[in-house]
């Protein structure tokens, strides 16, 4: 296979694109879970089913580009420096995740899962464990790559460019994932364990795959990019397949539609999430290859904020639904109420993640001098 001679990151890069993309979708999940608990005809509930498992890629396409972008920036200036890593993800993600989980838990308790904090030390748990608002699981568990981020950079100076060596640790890990989605399925998913094992989802290990896929996707970026390139119609096709499959899985569960029994841990939903990654990668390297600059910068400067602005996202779709009676309207127009609250939390995100990263830059910056 000839290398491929379209760099993806003079601009933005596949992860860059992979972040824009996952954010996005994620913040449909919460609204779509407050429209469908007021109650919604049948028809409508399978319409929503089918949304929420159109947009149920985001926490591994997350993963997966965080590792890519995070492997190039490192690879590109030939060392790997754990202080140096840590230092700037201080900033960049634990900061901002600290604050925001002090905002759920003091200024919207309402929204804790699982339990309620009643003391200092379940303040704590909630704090640690992710149960602070819905969507904040995926921090405890995003957070693990982070500080684990050398056992990846090992794997990266393993494979290097070596394309026998990364298939062999693609098809090694496919294996160990799908043995792990055995077990999870037997065990937890409604097994035995279904109540005390839960925070299994929020451990690196039911995630892993797409850590390391992202790690050879950089690695082996001359074969994996043109492979997404030119079978891109077989992906499209594998898409479609995984796509139905989720959906059959999830209607034979009947009415009400549970979106509980959509996770992320199933042969389908991780096939469907790789046909998504690699159909993303796909559109970006396009991008690259018509040298549209407008959409590279505009897909960087909000990768860089993406982060912040799915941190902040239920907060602010909590004051759209409150502060506009969406409740009233989701009865009524459930679709339109649906669209117009995603629309107004994704554009109050992104603006207050923005705008808080320029003050607290000029905060930190008043403060030196």
């Amino acid at each position: 296979m000839k290398k491929y001679q379209f760099k993806t990151y003079q601009i933005a890069d596949i992860g860059d694109y992979l972040k824009v993309f996952a954010c996005t979708a994620v913040m449909a999940q919460p609204i779509m879970a407050m429209i469908m608990g007021i109650g919604q005809p049948t028809h409508t509930q399978d319409i929503f089913g089918i949304f929420y498992n159109l947009v149920k890629y985001t926490a591994p396409a997350f993963i997966l580009g965080i590792l890519y972008t995070t492997i190039r920036t490192n690879d590109e200036q030939g060392s790997f420096s754990y202080q140096k890593h840590m230092q700037s993800n201080w900033s960049n993600l634990f900061v901002p995740t600290i604050w925001w989980m002090l905002i759920y838990l003091l200024g919207m308790p309402w929204l804790q899962q699982v339990n309620y904090f009643h003391n200092f030390a379940s303040l704590c748990w909630q704090f640690i464990n992710g149960n602070a608002a819905p969507h904040l699981w995926y921090n405890t568990m995003m957070l693990q790559f982070i500080i684990l981020m050398p056992l990846f950079w090992w794997l990266s100076r393993y494979v290097d460019h070596d394309l026998k060596r990364g298939i062999w640790i693609a098809v090694l890990t496919f294996i160990l994932y799908f043995a792990w989605l055995y077990f999870y399925d037997y065990y937890v998913f409604h097994g035995i364990h279904e109540h005390d094992w839960y925070l299994l989802d929020r451990i690196f290990i039911s995630f892993f795959i797409y850590g390391v896929y992202g790690v050879l996707a950089w690695q082996l970026r001359s074969y994996y990019n043109q492979l997404v390139t030119k079978y891109w119609w077989l992906i499209v096709f594998l898409f479609a397949v995984c796509f139905i499959w989720t959906n059959i899985e999830l209607q034979k569960f009947g009415h009400p539609i549970n979106f509980n029994n959509a996770p992320y841990y199933k042969p389908s939903m991780t096939l469907y999430c790789l046909a998504v990654i690699a159909l993303v990668s796909a559109f970006c390297l396009h991008q690259v290859k018509k040298k549209s600059q407008t959409s590279l910068k505009v897909f960087h400067f909000l990768a860089t904020y993406a982060y912040r602005a799915y941190l902040s996202n239920v907060f602010w779709n909590q004051l759209v639904w409150r502060g506009l009676n969406m409740q009233y309207h989701a009865t009524f127009h459930p679709f339109l109420t649906f669209f117009g609250t995603w629309l107004l939390t994704w554009i109050l995100s992104f603006t207050s993640a923005y705008f808080l990263h320029v003050w607290w830059l000029k905060t930190k910056n008043l403060v030196q001098h």
